[in-house]
């Protein structure tokens, strides 16, 4: 009788473990309408920005080991605005994007190394056409907790510079610089 106890101790002492560990990961869809993905690129001495509206993805988070964490997104690429729509429509086209053959670029995480504090380099697949290169990002935790109506959620700040010609994204050299910053600010709700 006292063999069974401890095996029933022992198993109750493992499931709960089990539930602990998994109960340490959350999953965090990133929410369309509070997150903005923006770029600039050099246009002869100056910068012209633009941002794409339409972004979805996960984010999954050990609060306890944020290393630990991955991300995946989409970002839709005909929803690019610069706020001039011929210049948005050869975005779209060919010259550029090619938004109707490749409609979504994404990015998917590897690796998440701390930098320091809250921040850490984020390395992963981004694709673009049909382009996929390694990137590193660097992303910093914001925080977590309330939102809307008590709802939880989690911030995030994203940047990193690309070479468009990486991407064969070549159209009118000179005049459009290749290197693009992007700055990415992001906020997830707890699913």
């Amino acid at each position: 009788m006292n063999r069974s106890i401890l095996v029933l101790i022992i198993a109750s002492f493992m499931l709960g473990s089990l539930l602990s560990a998994q109960a340490a990961v959350e999953t965090y869809a990133i929410d369309p309408v509070h997150t903005w993905v923006g770029f600039s690129v050099g246009h002869f001495f100056t910068k012209v920005p633009g941002f794409f509206s339409k972004v979805k993805g996960t984010i999954m988070v050990d609060r306890e080991a944020l290393a630990k964490s991955t991300v995946e997104a989409a970002i839709e690429v005909a929803s690019i605005t610069t706020n001039t729509p011929k210049r948005d429509d050869d975005l779209r086209s060919d010259n550029f994007f090619a938004a109707a053959k490749f409609p979504a670029m994404t990015f998917k995480s590897k690796t998440w190394n701390s930098t320091g504090g809250e921040t850490y380099a984020v390395t992963g697949d981004l694709t673009i056409k049909s382009v996929t290169k390694q990137v590193v990002l660097k992303v910093t935790s914001l925080g977590f907790g309330p939102g809307m109506k008590g709802a939880a959620i989690s911030g995030w700040e994203v940047s990193t510079t690309l070479d468009r010609r990486d991407f064969d994204i070549t159209a009118d050299q000179g005049m459009i610089g290749n290197s693009v910053e992007i700055i990415i600010h992001v906020e997830a709700d707890l699913k």
